[in-house]
């Protein structure tokens, strides 16, 4: 079993409708079913793509005292710059985060050379790649035209990472433990390693890779909003033994003021009851931050969007 692959060339030309109906109807089952599908000829350079894995992989093979002169400072709403998980943290992999805020990008290493400039172009290609989906996800749950692109204008929380996964040891080998992510949408671009599955009627499924793709998932906010119409999809990294993973994962999402709740259109607008109650998006950010820095000594103790839900 694999997860549907869906062509977007059709949005990028005029025409085509019949094969947008294709990747409409496609995108509507499995953000309905587990929430997990990958994209193919997206508008992002595949050129792009495999050069900036290739420079990550360059700038994690760097030095500690190296890469630690990009580690964060008090920045908000999340510590850009390289981090490393504590080691009681299940989870075995370093990052280098970064945001554009108005000043422009922050906390981007100068080195390797040109790996500042291909984040950036990475940013903002995969930030036009979520806008597209955004639409389309719009349309596949039958909301009015534009009203997830106006309920989400405010583009200042969207991040990006680049990560290596270690190599797996004997005993040990979780890149990321099981969970869902809390934003809008996640939109990843993986190496040939592989290692990223996602779980779907209680199996798990490798997401192999493929060169060119992008892997797009479903976060919690978009679970919210759809009172579960659209499942906010489980995934996890198993790590290899003989090589590290590197990855970039964008995760497109909200502003930490906004507020999060069912919409009219699922709740009392069909007469169905809320699943969850609102919350203030920066507050549940806050808390799974604190997943991260201050991991529970149990992984069930992990705060998630259940967190939220109504008890019936």
């Amino acid at each position: 079993m694999a997860i549907p692959t869906v062509d977007l060339s059709p949005f990028f030309t005029n025409g085509g409708d019949e094969k947008k109906k294709i990747a409409i109807d496609t995108i509507k089952l499995a953000c309905s079913d587990h929430g997990f599908f990958q994209v193919v000829n997206h508008n992002v350079p595949l050129d792009l793509m495999s050069r900036a894995v290739q420079l990550s992989k360059t700038f994690f093979a760097f030095p500690a005292e190296e890469k630690l002169q990009y580690s964060p400072g008090a920045a908000a709403p999340l510590p850009a710059g390289y981090n490393k998980q504590p080691d009681r943290s299940p989870d075995k992999n370093e990052y280098l985060l970064m945001f554009q805020p108005q000043s422009g990008f922050n906390v981007l290493p100068s080195h390797p050379p040109h790996f500042r400039e291909a984040l950036e172009e990475m940013f903002i290609h995969l930030r036009q790649t979520g806008e597209l989906l955004e639409e389309i996800v719009n349309d596949c749950l039958g909301l009015p035209s534009g009203f997830l692109k106006g309920y989400n204008q405010d583009r200042s929380w969207d991040f990006m990472a680049a990560l290596r996964y270690f190599p797996a040891t004997e005993t040990e080998n979780t890149g990321i433990t099981e969970h869902e992510d809390g934003n809008c949408i996640t939109l990843v671009v993986q190496d040939d390693v592989g290692g990223l599955e996602v779980k779907k009627d209680g199996k798990w499924i490798p997401v192999v890779p493929s060169a060119g793709t992008i892997i797009v998932n479903l976060g919690d906010v978009i679970q919210v909003l759809s009172n579960k119409k659209f499942k906010s999809a489980t995934h996890r990294v198993v790590r290899s033994k003989e090589r590290s993973r590197h990855s970039f994962a964008f995760f497109y999402t909200v502003e930490g003021d906004k507020w999060v709740e069912p919409l009219l259109e699922f709740t009392r607008g069909v007469g169905e009851a809320a699943e969850y109650r609102g919350f203030m998006y920066k507050d549940y950010q806050a808390l799974r931050m604190r997943n991260k820095t201050h991991p529970p000594s149990r992984p069930e103790d992990a705060i998630t969007i259940a967190h939220y839900a109504i008890s019936t």
